[in-house]
């Protein structure tokens, strides 16, 4: 369905649902560092196909990254995040080996069901760095199980940022290794929607729409990032999660 165009000299409502979308989900990046799927979805998908839409957050993903990872890029360690890209590169093709054989909306049932009950337990109760020993072994073993899951349904981020908050590090090293994992995966799967042919004309076109809107939102995020504490990034990222959970739940039980 296109979702670009004019009427009587007025755009039409559907561009401005494309434009807020973008707006708040680029406002969400720059705040927590991760969201955009998650928050844009909620727009997007009233007014295009999936078909349009998975390739467009994938493209705003990677673009919201380059500009908020720019942030934390002093606080970047290659030695810390090298053991989850090599994780998530080595897991990306087993699960979309998988994908034939398991079935996509139960797992990410599954997967919204942990996240709720997660996010509302961390609300509840803080963890703290329980694992804060845990060493490159257990980053690469998380890493490479955020690229199964990236590989059978596109989940690859909760993994990483539940581990990263477990390990007790600071907000700033949180982002400074989830934000490089995400843009490394995120543009393995834009290659694999180029390689596909999935980037069409029109998402070409509501690329170009939907970006300007979604840097104009990682900047205001950039600066209430700056505001906020330790305590409060934590409920951010535990909120943001629980509400992953939900959507993920209510996307694929009450699906038609």
């Amino acid at each position: 369905m296109p979702v670009v165009c004019w009427r009587g000299g007025h755009v039409d409502a559907a561009l401005l649902l494309v434009v807020a979308g973008a707006l708040a989900a680029g406002f969400v990046t720059g705040l927590a560092g991760f969201g955009v799927g998650l928050i844009s979805l909620g727009f997007w998908l009233h007014v295009m196909e999936p078909v349009v839409a998975g390739p467009l957050v994938a493209i705003c993903s990677v673009a919201g990254q380059i500009r908020s990872i720019v942030h934390v890029r002093h606080d970047i360690s290659v030695r810390r995040v090298l053991p989850f890209i090599i994780g998530g590169v080595i897991g990306i093709p087993l699960g979309v080996f998988l994908l034939s054989y398991i079935d996509g909306p139960d797992l990410k049932v599954g997967l919204g069901a942990f996240l709720i009950a997660y996010g509302l337990f961390g609300l509840v109760v803080k963890l703290g760095a329980v694992c804060a020993r845990a060493g490159p072994v257990g980053d690469g073993a998380v890493g490479f199980g955020g690229g199964v899951f990236g590989g059978i349904a596109g989940l690859s981020g909760p993994p990483v940022i539940i581990w990263c908050g477990l390990r007790g590090w600071t907000k700033d090293v949180q982002r400074a290794t989830w934000q490089p994992y995400n843009f490394i995966i995120l543009m393995l799967v834009v290659a694999a929607y180029a390689f596909k042919g999935l980037l069409t004309r029109e998402v070409g076109v509501l690329t170009l729409v939907s970006v300007p809107a979604l840097m104009v939102g990682v900047q205001l995020g950039l600066v209430a990032y700056r505001r906020i504490d330790e305590r409060g990034f934590r409920k951010v990222v535990l909120i943001l999660l629980l509400a992953s959970g939900i959507w993920l739940v209510a996307n694929n039980v009450f699906a038609d």
